[in-house]
């Protein structure tokens, strides 16, 4: 296969306008570029992957895409055979932190079925018709039209995946109405939703709510695609370190509660080979996309591990650990709230102590959920939660525990509120003016949150200690000017150097 070099992803230089560089990765299949584009074929009227398997076109009869909704609002449909919607997403998503990659990662969250085209400009902070010039200049395609193509893989999810009668699957992906779900399977897919499922069970037998026990609503089994190579023992090892009693575990795999917006799940993760299997057992399907969402940002499926190595792996001190450690990833969050919360309880305290921490406020104040024996059955508990009762439960200095139920208090209210759409310097301003919040913790939210990939948490005493362990500089300074030729995969490199210091250690990692 011809070696391409890993696109660039700056606002200057997108990948999908390079169509010399696109088509280079086409005639390669190189699945790298796998959800960096779309190619479309003019000839069939279909948009595939890069990677596609089928004949390569000719170059002129292709057009290149920065989405799906793009090549489906200029009448091309999928291709059946590859399946372009069911590809890691853009790591340029999470690079950018311009208005347009915000918006996707709000409308991959499902904002605009709950909220609608205003409630997504509304968190975003413009008004409907800036947002939608603004996308369709970026991206190709206005709010509505992303939503669609988000709401069409949704449901075939469901089509595929559940024995959920058509008309349930319609509006639990989202559509208004079943005509309106209809007409856009058959234009996304060429396909009926009917020729979809018999096409599905021609090739595996569904996974039946049915089968599960009195506790479950809907349970599906969903393969999570990301980009190779994905170091799963690494990043399994931190959250199951950090596993808060009761609401994770790590018994088959990693397991854990969410909060969803119409009731709570179940998931279990389970590294497979070149993809993660995911269980996932929800109260209400229509928090489906919602919950592929977080999972995937948890651990940072969308990743561009070549890129990430492209720039460490030049560095002397850490390019062996690069090389040992190949696609090591900066997990995420399933919750903007439990976040603050559970690093507001890490500050200057061990992992253990943290997680005891964690435990008890769950213990105490967490939401039961039923679940079989041996599953976790608690909801981390709600910011009003912890403002009303945290007092009762929380231990440690009194001015600790009044900064922790003032803060959880601003997010129970939403005067203090972190989704995946804010903007970061503007977010990293209201966490430093909230109490008990430093500049570790803001800059740990925003990396573990928002995604972003260049942050460095210099003042971490861990992170430190594995800068020196590495002979490094380690003091902030010294390592704030080396760390000026990661950029921008700060975040990876912090990552490194806490694998670096083995043993965990004060006022490190949450």
């Amino acid at each position: 296969m011809t070696q391409l070099a890993t696109p660039a992803t700056t606002p200057n230089q997108r990948v999908w306008q390079d169509t010399e560089r696109c088509y280079r990765a086409v005639m390669s299949r190189d699945a790298r570029f796998d959800g960096q584009f779309i190619v479309a074929v003019r000839t069939t009227g279909i948009y595939c992957r890069p990677s596609c398997p089928a004949m390569t076109p000719k170059a002129r009869n292709v057009e290149f895409f920065p989405t799906s909704a793009a090549a489906q609002s200029h009448g091309y449909r999928a291709c059946r055979r590859c399946l372009p919607d069911a590809v890691p997403g853009s790591p340029e998503w999470n690079v950018r932190a311009d208005l347009a990659a915000r918006a996707m990662r709000l409308i991959a969250d499902g904002t605009v079925e709950r909220e609608g085209v205003p409630g997504l400009a509304r968190r975003l902070g413009y008004s409907e018709r800036q947002l939608g010039r603004v996308l369709t200049a970026e991206l190709g395609a206005g709010p509505l039209a992303l939503a669609r193509a988000h709401r069409a893989h949704s449901a075939r999810l469901l089509i595929e995946l559940s024995e959920l009668p058509l008309t349930d699957v319609a509006f639990a992906a989202g559509f208004a109405s079943v005509r309106q779900f209809n007409t856009t399977i058959q234009e996304v897919f060429a396909a009926t939703p009917s020729q979809l499922r018999a096409a599905a069970n021609s090739r595996r037998k569904p996974v039946s709510s049915q089968d599960e026990p009195p506790t479950a609503g809907a349970r599906l089994t969903l393969r999570l695609p990301f980009r190779e190579p994905f170091d799963a023992a690494g990043l399994l090892t931190f959250l199951a370190d950090r596993a808060v009693p009761g609401v994770e575990d790590t018994a088959g795999g990693y397991r854990r509660t969410l909060r969803l917006p119409h009731g709570s799940a179940l998931v279990r993760l389970t590294p497979a080979g070149a993809h993660v299997e995911c269980e996932l057992r929800l109260t209400d399907v229509r928090d489906l996309g919602n919950a592929v969402a977080r999972i995937r940002r948890l651990l940072d499926l969308d990743a561009d591990p070549h890129a990430v190595r492209q720039v460490l792996g030049r560095d002397r001190a850490l390019a062996p650990l690069v090389a040992a450690t190949p696609g090591i990833r900066v997990p995420g969050a399933v919750d903007g709230a439990e976040l603050v919360l559970r690093a507001m309880l890490g500050q200057q305290v061990s992992v253990p102590a943290a997680r005891t921490a964690a435990g008890r406020l769950a213990a105490e104040l967490g939401e039961p959920v039923p679940a079989a024996d041996g599953e976790p059955r608690l909801l981390f508990p709600t910011a009003a939660a912890v403002a009303e009762h945290g007092g009762e439960v929380l231990r440690g200095p009194q001015r600790r525990i009044d900064a922790m139920r003032e803060v959880a208090a601003a997010l129970a209210v939403g005067d203090l509120d972190v989704h995946v759409g804010r903007d970061g310097p503007e977010l990293r301003a209201e966490l430093l003016g909230a109490p008990g919040i430093g500049p570790w913790t803001a800059d740990y939210v925003l990396m573990r949150v928002l995604g972003q990939p260049d942050v460095l948490l210099d003042g971490d005493l861990a992170l430190r200690k594995g800068a020196a362990a590495l002979g490094l500089d380690d003091t902030s300074n010294g390592l704030t000017e080396r760390a000026q030729a990661w950029r921008p995969w700060r975040s990876y490199a912090g990552m490194y150097l806490w694998r670096a210091n083995a043993a965990t250690t004060t006022g490190g990692n949450s």
